[in-house]
């Protein structure tokens, strides 16, 4: 699974290095000040602010030789001034190697930190991988790719979900977004998830796939608190592509419509009714079996399935990201292109501020059906 924003990465780490060189900036103009104006001026804010910003910024090393460095140059500019012997002027010097210490101290926490995030990511990191396991990149004639990108820095896996699964039905796959946040989200993933892995090698139809994620959301449901029972139902769509490869089956339980994109054209795949999300049979009781729409897969189409953290992303303006008009007239000749091409877009459109998180699934149709 591919990371998106390298560019604005490669922005920051640039400022980083830049900022590298603060500690020597502040105490080679903390001594000039202090050189260069009246010996009743002191310039202690410069000599205790270098070895701090070494403490965020650089290593122990850098950051002792920073604390050396501001003891060094106030010690001096007092025996300049004579001012060394006065309490004054050793309250000062004191002051400096106190906060020098400090920051040693501070670079060591923020190091062991550090370290606990690194861990943190990595089981992050494994939990997705066992959550979002990575699709295969070709089904037959079909080829798929996979995004996801989380809207908290550094985290891996949020409240949004992707399935894809070969089965003796056809292709199947699954895109939904849960509705709440944190670690309830999570699990509400998981459950969906093997729900639906459970299922599409099952059920002979896409209705019973869709009745059996509802009933597994259900049962997970009932073992939260009444409001959370509101907040954890989830949208998605589920499609299948079957073995002679012509037609593409859905069903949307409340979901952003998917995208179906040939030649250069872009057309939603709107469901003929609207129906509820999963899990809100609770809310709703007596609803029906879904309903199946079917529409035509030729070769080259490619079905484009997202959540809604794509079409709610805003710009500095307010106005929502548009990913028909952004795809128009585009030739983009694979899933990997396009998913790409999509969150590229995405991050200039919002300047790299995505509040929602974001799952993308494209499959391209190629010449012949699956099992070509």
């Amino acid at each position: 699974m591919r990371a998106p924003g390298a560019g604005g990465d490669t922005v920051r780490r640039g400022c980083l290095s830049h900022l590298q060189w603060l500690p020597v900036l502040l105490l080679a103009g903390g001594a000039f000040l202090d050189y260069s104006t009246s010996p009743h001026f002191s310039a202690e804010a410069f000599y205790t602010a270098a070895p701090m910003t070494a403490a965020a910024l650089l290593s122990l090393r850098a950051t002792i030789l920073a604390g050396l460095g501001a003891c060094a140059a106030d010690a001096a500019l007092l025996i300049h001034f004579g001012f060394l012997g006065d309490s004054g002027g050793r309250s000062e010097l004191a002051a400096v190697a106190t906060v020098s210490a400090l920051a040693v101290v501070v670079n060591r926490l923020m190091y062991y930190s550090d370290l606990r995030l690194q861990s943190a990511r990595r089981v992050a990191l494994a939990v997705q991988r066992a959550i979002l396991p990575e699709p295969p990149a070709a089904v037959g004639a079909l080829r798929i790719a996979v995004r996801y990108q989380s809207a908290v820095k550094d985290a891996q896996i949020g409240g949004d979900l992707y399935g894809v699964q070969d089965t003796p039905y056809g292709m199947r796959c699954v895109v939904g977004d849960v509705r709440g946040k944190g670690m309830e989200a999570v699990k509400a993933v998981d459950v969906a998830l093997g729900a639906f892995r459970e299922a599409a090698d099952e059920e002979a139809t896409l209705a019973g796939i869709a009745a059996r994620l509802e009933r597994a959301l259900i049962r997970e449901a009932e073992r939260r608190s009444a409001f959370e029972r509101t907040e954890g139902f989830v949208t998605g769509v589920l499609a299948e592509i079957p073995p002679t490869g012509d037609e593409l089956r859905l069903i949307n339980r409340g979901h952003p419509a998917p995208l179906l994109l040939h030649g250069g054209t872009v057309r939603t795949a709107e469901p003929p009714e609207p129906a509820l999300p999963l899990a809100l049979a609770l809310a709703e009781p007596g609803t029906g079996e879904d309903l199946v729409h079917t529409v035509p897969f030729p070769p080259g189409t490619t079905l484009l399935l997202y959540t809604d953290g794509l079409t709610e992303a805003r710009d500095q303006a307010g106005t929502f990201y548009d990913p028909v008009a952004c795809l128009t007239g585009r030739d983009l000749p694979d899933p990997d292109t396009l998913l790409d091409t999509l969150l590229h877009d995405v991050d200039r459109h919002t300047d790299g501020r995505i509040t929602d998180d974001m799952a993308l699934l494209a499959v391209t149709h190629g010449a012949g059906g699956p099992g070509a």
